[in-house]
């Protein structure tokens, strides 16, 4: 299991968009934050699977997990 970053940001179309730097890839969207929130944790570990499954080396940003996901919800100013 790995700690990612979470960061939500709502789309001009309408949809939420969540992406991790940590996770280079990792792309989720949805109708609201919170269903972001409940989709990433799979997505990611789909991601991490077929990365490790191909060879790909897993990016230096990405931590062993510490705690919980972490969620950024970003406003635009």
């Amino acid at each position: 299991m790995y700690q990612i970053t979470l960061e939500i940001r709502k789309l001009a179309e309408g949809p939420y968009l969540g992406t991790s730097p940590e996770l280079p890839g990792l792309i989720v969207q949805a109708a609201s934050p919170e269903e972001v929130v409940a989709l990433a944790p799979e997505v990611a570990r789909d991601l991490i699977e077929v990365m490790t499954e191909t060879g790909q080396v897993l990016p230096p940003s990405l931590r062993p997990e510490t705690g919980s996901l972490r969620v950024s919800i970003l406003v635009p100013a």
